[in-house]
């Protein structure tokens, strides 16, 4: 069942009277409408789902925080209180209380119809600089070495393409283009379009898995099912897209479950907890000291690419980065390798 937080709370006992920790089914009826009112003007905009429910939860957080009022009767001050509170009793990252904001001018701006006078000074939290998590070529060995099935297959496009973990769930059996050697990112970050690179290596086991995945798809169609989401613009030019073979995911879940939106049997792709859990256990079997996640490999797609001679801007293209600030950061991390500076205590007799 998915989780009512949009991140791990501490592991403390919970307190009764405490009225940030709602108990299950502790909202209010007109907060329950008022949620459903969320989504749906989300689904109308095509936001994402995933930002359908970090919203919804967040105006949830907020109506419980201020002992279920409606947010229509509230507004600034009251929402400068729950971020206030946010960064210094919660602690929360900067990134955690940037979403809680922009969930609220949403749920004023587009839901309820009341632009937000503008907010009190807020304490902020602080957003830290973190060089990025960096892998070694021998380190991504052995970490792929450990995995396998499907779960390589994803980790190797991380690694190989620069993908988010989303991107390579999300992706299409039409997004692979073989013969080119290409991959069709759609709807990344910021809801942009990109291409990237395919491994050549990668395309034999990916035949072999896209053959399981047609063999699959037919099943699912004899059993009355073989549906999948696809974009709204889509399905208007044709119907039938949401059973068509190019459609399918890449990487399919393992359940068949009833779309609500649409009402038919679909086959979701993979939930993002396969990988990270089986990447968890790579690491730890490939004897890694320093942490390690998914999105490390696109860390290291980066930072290989720039000690491999491959210049920035290209590098900016296939990550999909707005910014070149942002892919220049991979830089302080490759200069180290790629200047292969001498400690001069090695120099010493």
């Amino acid at each position: 069942m998915e989780s009512d937080w949009p991140f791990p709370e501490p592991a403390l006992p919970r307190r009764a009277a405490d009225p940030f920790i709602p108990a299950p089914g502790d909202a209010p009826p007109h907060a329950t409408r008022l949620l459903d009112r969320v989504r749906d003007r989300a689904r109308a905009l095509h936001y994402s789902p995933h930002t359908e429910r970090a919203y919804a939860r967040w105006v949830r957080r907020f109506v419980v925080f201020h002992a279920k009022r409606h947010p229509a009767q509230m507004g600034a001050p009251e929402i400068t209180c729950f971020l206030t509170d946010l960064a210094v009793r919660r602690r929360v990252s900067a990134s955690t209380q940037t979403q809680a904001l922009s969930a609220l001018t949403f749920l004023y701006g587009e839901v309820l119809g009341q632009p937000l006078d503008p907010l009190d000074p807020v304490p902020r939290a602080r957003r830290p600089f973190h060089l990025p998590q960096d892998l070694s070529r021998d380190e991504v060995r052995r970490i792929l070495g450990h995995l396998s099935g499907s779960t390589w297959l994803m980790a190797a496009l991380l690694y190989g393409s620069g993908l988010r973990l989303m991107e390579c769930l999300r992706l299409r059996v039409m997004d692979l283009d073989l013969s080119q050697a290409q991959v069709h990112v759609r709807r990344g970050k910021g809801d942009k379009d990109r291409l990237t690179l395919l491994p050549r290596r990668l395309a034999p086991p990916l035949r072999a898995h896209l053959a399981r995945v047609a063999r699959q798809h037919e099943l699912d169609l004899r059993q009355g099912a073989g549906s999948v989401d696809v974009p709204a613009d889509v399905e208007r030019r044709d119907p039938e897209a949401h059973c068509r073979p190019g459609w399918q995911w890449v990487f399919p879940g393992a359940r068949i479950r009833r779309d609500s939106r649409t009402d038919r049997l679909c086959r979701p792709h993979a939930a993002p907890s396969l990988l990270q859990r089986a990447f968890h256990d790579a690491v730890l079997k490939a004897g890694l000291t320093r942490p390690a996640t998914c999105h490390s490999l696109r860390h290291a797609f980066a930072t290989h690419l720039l000690e491999n001679g491959t210049d920035i801007r290209t590098i900016q293209e296939l990550l999909g980065h707005e910014d070149l600030a942002t892919t220049l950061i991979y830089a302080r991390v490759a200069r180290i390798g790629a200047r292969r500076a001498t400690s001069p205590l090695d120099l010493v007799p």
